[in-house]
């Protein structure tokens, strides 16, 4: 299995569902080992952040990647949804170039995403897919009863539970397992959106936060219920979501991830503060490649371009 970029570039357009600015967002084909690397080119010279998880400094309602610079911080918001439609292609190497402060929000899903990178095509490199396999158990927890773990596994399996009170969740299942690979990816979690509750909306705004969100771009919850007219795509959406929100924000590691990953009322920060606890743990993963055998996880062969 060999590493993955984009075949040509392709451009996208749309407004932020936090900061509500619009931006123009160019993805170009990379070199092999590049990675995944955002470029603020509405700055001279352009403002690189390439994807680690110690780049992540924000992560209320959102992941951002921070770049402190003599001028301020430099921030790009809302990265969680591309980085998870990456993921799901199997994209290593690519530039992203935006000329504002956050990734479009598209529907708030990762389905957009995928079409695009779809459209793109995906270019085979000549060098081996590097992965990153979990050896041992790591835990991380919060005060709010929340909690994610990796544990060792051939393939990269997600079981996700939620629990809020509100009356939408009774209905809807809150617990989740995915066994990943682009085919279970695409199917399941592309297509569900991000959800936020009204009553929150005047202390996010306050904040300047959900300034750009819409029943357009999200799913809108009052005090009796879903207030989009569509309703939800899947019974469980929500919980969906939470695992694509997941799948993006653990391949800020830089690498496919083999490994269970088990989460209870996780969420950006602990997701993030799950990724440094395991580089924080040398012992507990390793860097592979499937040269010689079938990779754990397998990758849709669509659009391909050798």
């Amino acid at each position: 299995m060999n590493q993955r970029t984009l075949a040509n570039p392709i451009k996208a357009k749309g407004i932020g569902l936090h900061t509500g600015h619009e931006s123009i967002m160019t993805l170009r084909p990379a070199p092999v080992d590049t990675g995944i690397v955002f470029r603020r080119v509405d700055f001279e010279p352009a403002i690189e952040f390439k994807v680690s998880p110690e780049i992540v400094g924000e992560t209320m309602l959102c992941t951002t990647v921070v770049n402190d610079r003599p001028q301020g911080r430099i921030k790009i918001a809302t990265i969680e949804h591309l980085m998870s439609a990456l993921a799901g292609v199997g994209i290593d190497n690519v530039y992203i170039d935006i000329n504002s402060d956050e990734v479009p929000i598209m529907d708030g899903s990762s389905s957009h995403f995928i079409f695009l990178l779809q459209s793109a095509g995906i270019k085979l490199q000549d060098a081996p897919k590097k992965f990153i396999r979990i050896l041992k158990t790591i835990r991380v927890e919060n005060d709010k009863g929340g909690w994610a773990e990796f544990h060792p596994y051939n393939g990269f399996r997600l079981k996700f539970s939620i629990d809020f009170d509100h009356p939408a969740f009774s209905t809807t299942a809150e617990k989740m397992t995915l066994e990943f690979s682009s085919t279970s990816y695409f199917k399941e979690v592309s297509r569900a959106r991000t959800f936020g509750f009204m009553k929150d909306m005047e202390m996010l705004r306050q904040k300047n936060l959900a300034l750009g969100a819409s029943l357009e771009n999200a799913i809108g919850l009052d005090d009796q219920g879903v207030m989009n007219v569509e309703g939800l795509r899947n019974k469980d959406e929500f919980v969906r979501h939470k695992i694509l929100d997941a799948v993006g924000d653990l391949y800020m590691v830089g690498y496919p991830i083999v490994g269970e990953f088990t989460a209870h009322k996780s969420g950006h920060a602990l997701n993030n503060q799950l990724l440094r606890a395991l580089k924080a743990a040398p012992e507990a993963y390793e860097i592979v490649t499937y040269e010689n055998e079938a990779s754990p996880i397998q990758y849709g062969s669509s659009k391909i371009l050798v």
